[in-house]
């Protein structure tokens, strides 16, 4: 299973974002990486770097690699609508994503963590792959002996009243995605257009 093992608080110095982690580095040292990132003077970035860069990002924040991003990409292009809103809902599609949102576990990684070690069920079956891919009115709870697991249900923290694609019964521990998300809904701060443009080049 191919992911990001490397440093966190590099990645959220590059992108000035919390991307990764709690980004509590950014309000000691919100400086670029490396030695002479205080001082080093930066040429105006080109439109490539710019469209690179926001593709990194979107790929960080949601736990892929670069071929599982292309693929994802291209399925996007295939659909109705806007190819970069279609990314997105790709994305937030995402089993160890939904997970996350449901507040079942506090991180994207823990999420996929959760979901490859089993602990997550979809409409009464496990299933052990992050990327799976969600459709509306699928249902999302523990296994029943992850339920009685004290370390997993300490990281159950409760959905963000702000996330209304999905919807969670803590009593249950059951969670349901009702919809794809629309663009304007997801929090993410990402220009998915930029994105589009790379990969059309």
């Amino acid at each position: 299973m191919a992911r990001y093992t490397g440093p966190k608080n590099r990645i959220c110095r590059i992108f000035g974002e919390p991307i990764l982690g709690s980004g509590k580095s950014l309000s000691k040292n919100s400086n670029p990486p490396g030695q002479h990132g205080p001082t080093r003077k930066r040429k105006t970035p080109s439109e490539y770097a710019v469209q690179l860069k926001e593709k990194q990002k979107a790929k960080y924040t949601y736990g892929l690699l670069e071929k599982q991003f292309r693929n994802t990409y291209v399925e996007a292009s295939r659909l109705k609508g806007a190819t970069g809103e279609n990314l997105i809902k790709l994305l937030e599609a995402r089993l160890d994503n939904a997970v996350y949102r449901l507040g079942i576990a506090p991180t994207r990684p823990a999420a996929r963590q959760l979901v490859s070690h089993k602990h997550i069920m979809v409409n009464g079956e496990v299933v052990n792959i992050p990327s799976y891919s969600l459709k509306p009115g699928d249902l999302i709870e523990l296994k029943p002996k992850s339920k009685a697991n004290t370390t997993v249900t300490s990281m159950i923290r409760g959905k963000n009243q702000k996330i209304n694609w999905v919807d969670w019964n803590e009593k249950d521990m059951k969670g349901t995605y009702i919809a794809h998300p629309e663009r304007e809904s997801v929090p993410e701060n990402i220009k998915e257009q930029l994105i589009v443009e790379l990969y059309s080049k």
